[in-house]
């Protein structure tokens, strides 16, 4: 079964950057979809960005466009989303996920997610 498993959360203070990870395995990750998402405490899930298996980058309405930026290594199976000038209102679980589709039909992973907390 595919398996997706995020690292790299944690407290950080505003202003500071964070880079996190996605390390995927149980698939063939190239031919893969990458998302992250976030949701805060009270909020909806949104999704932040996507990286197409070609390294075609759609970006998601939102805060953080033009200080977020992912990224995939398909050597190494893994997705990452740097994220810069993080402000208290980027304090959110972010959550990994890969989709593939072969045909009509269409196969999704989830990570677990990993919480990033912005605060002084």
């Amino acid at each position: 079964q595919g398996q997706l498993v995020e690292s790299g959360g944690g407290l950080v203070q505003p202003g500071e950057s964070l880079t996190l990870s996605c390390a995927a395995s149980g698939f063939t990750f190239k031919y893969y979809a990458l998302s992250w998402y976030r949701q805060a405490q009270g909020k909806d899930r949104e999704l932040v960005a996507s990286i197409l298996s070609d390294g075609g980058e759609i970006i998601g309405s939102g805060s953080w466009k033009g200080r977020f930026t992912i990224s995939r290594d398909n050597d190494k199976a893994t997705a990452y989303l740097a994220m810069t000038h993080l402000p208290p209102e980027d304090t959110a679980m972010y959550t990994c996920s890969a989709r593939g589709q072969y045909g009509n039909t269409r196969t999704d992973f989830w990570g677990q997610g990993t919480q990033v907390p912005v605060s002084s």
